[in-house]
């Protein structure tokens, strides 16, 4: 159980306490804001979804993500990372109380998504700015440990603040005015974290003061050339490669799978939102199981297995088990199917992680980490979209579920062409990450 020894170990730091709660408190509400999206987007009662509107909702929860990451380092290199983690809870909770306001005025869609954007897009520099603020508050010889256990817990935590959305919800209502207050109830939460940030000085977190950093504007246009120069660098370690395409490729089937559930829960199961909501929140909690045990597997599995061989193993078991469990389009099935991918896909980002940092010289680092973040949430929303090709009204297809697991399949099959050629000498274990 390393991820429990480590944790125990980072959490003996006060400043690093002091950080990670401010992370906890902030993916808690992320979780309660992310719900209240799916909800109002996919599960209103009086919409009608389908599996184009389901692409589109996730890229707005995404694409924020993917599009600003290269360039927040800019920022978070020149800015006071204190000062944002007390400032950007601020900024969100205004946009999340006028974005409450507009969506109880019976605001548009177009509104109520562009409100959304301009949150995830805040919360994005948020984010970075505790990434970039670890290093600040643990020893260099715990860093490593700091960075395995923090996004997994973060992660877990949103899946516990998506349920709490879920709660929330029933005492609220469905309807419009239900929606704005649990991004009310978002925006206080969220700004509960600027409240732990406070404890911390102002000068812990960095960055220091360098005379010699270019201006922002001629480091945006660097970050742009940094993008092609990364590809071209991954595209010669070849390890990296294939680690990379495999994530790209769980992460677009399951993003095909995604949307298929949410019609199969909207459509097929019930024509009730409130009870299909229900269903798809039993699904989140057990992929939320799911991530928590990769987290504990995957570090046992470095040990005795390649790297190279586990990334392939979670495809096939991905591709099999989720077509041999959702082929039988039982409520039961789904969930378990939840499960499993759910253990797969976190296995598989802990593997590309481990290897990313293995292969890749550090001067590369970042470029190739935020070409890593634009395939991990694109290729998401491009297999939502995907789906609205394959899927029927009602969200079952035999022929979707077999186009999936044969992607699957095809993806292990064509990773372990790809590596083929590499060393086969055994990997150190993985982080937990």
């Amino acid at each position: 159980m390393s991820f429990v020894s480590d944790l125990r170990v980072v959490l003996q730091g006060q400043n690093f306490r002091r950080l990670f709660g401010t992370r906890l408190v902030s993916q808690f509400s992320d979780g309660i804001f992310q719900f209240a999206v799916t909800g109002y987007a996919f599960f209103s009662p009086e919409r009608q979804t389908n599996a184009l509107e389901i692409a589109a909702g996730m890229a707005v929860l995404l694409l924020p993500y993917s599009l600003l990451g290269p360039f927040v380092g800019v920022f978070i290199d020149r800015w006071s990372r204190r000062q944002i983690l007390l400032i950007a809870p601020f900024v969100r909770g205004v946009l999340l109380i006028a974005t409450a306001a507009l969506l109880a005025g019976g605001a548009s869609d177009t509104v109520f998504y562009a409100a959304a954007l301009g949150v995830l897009g805040v919360n994005r520099f948020f984010l970075a700015a505790l990434g970039a603020s670890l290093p600040h508050v643990v020893p260099a010889d715990r860093l490593m440990m700091a960075n395995a256990v923090t996004p997994t817990s973060g992660t877990v935590v949103t899946f516990i603040g998506f349920g709490a959305g879920f709660v929330l919800r029933e005492v609220f209502g469905s309807d419009a005015n239900g929606t704005a207050m649990l991004l009310v109830s978002s925006g206080v939460v969220f700004g509960l974290s600027a409240l732990i940030a406070r404890t911390m000085d102002r000068s812990l977190l960095g960055p220091a003061y360098d005379p010699l950093l270019p201006q922002a504007r001629e480091a945006v246009r660097h970050v742009l050339s940094g993008l092609v120069d990364g590809a071209r660098y991954i595209a010669h370690r070849k390890q990296a490669a294939a680690a990379l395409g495999g994530m790209a490729t769980h992460r677009l089937l399951y993003g095909t799978l995604l949307a298929m559930v949410v019609m199969l829960y909207r459509y097929y199961f019930t024509t009730d939102a409130d009870a299909a909501l229900r269903g798809i929140a039993l699904v989140v909690g057990t992929s939320g199981v799911g991530y928590f045990v990769a987290a504990l597997i995957t570090p046992w599995a470095g040990q005795r297995f390649r790297l190279e061989t586990w990334i392939p193993a979670m495809l096939v078991s991905s591709g099999v088990l989720s077509f041999a469990l959702c082929a039988t389009f039982k409520e039961w099935a789904i969930m378990a199917a939840g499960f499993v991918v759910g253990v797969a896909i976190q296995s598989v980002k802990i593997c590309t992680d481990t290897i990313v940092q293995r292969d890749i010289e550090d001067a590369y680092l970042g470029r190739v980490f935020s070409i890593y973040d634009m395939l991990f949430n694109g290729t998401t929303v491009v297999g939502a979209a995907f789906a609205a090709a394959l899927l029927p009204p009602n969200g079952k297809s035999y022929f979707a579920l077999a186009v999936i697991a044969g992607g699957y399949l095809l993806g292990a099959l064509v990773y372990r062409l790809v590596v083929s050629g590499g060393n086969g000498g055994r990997e150190p274990a993985v982080a937990t990450d």
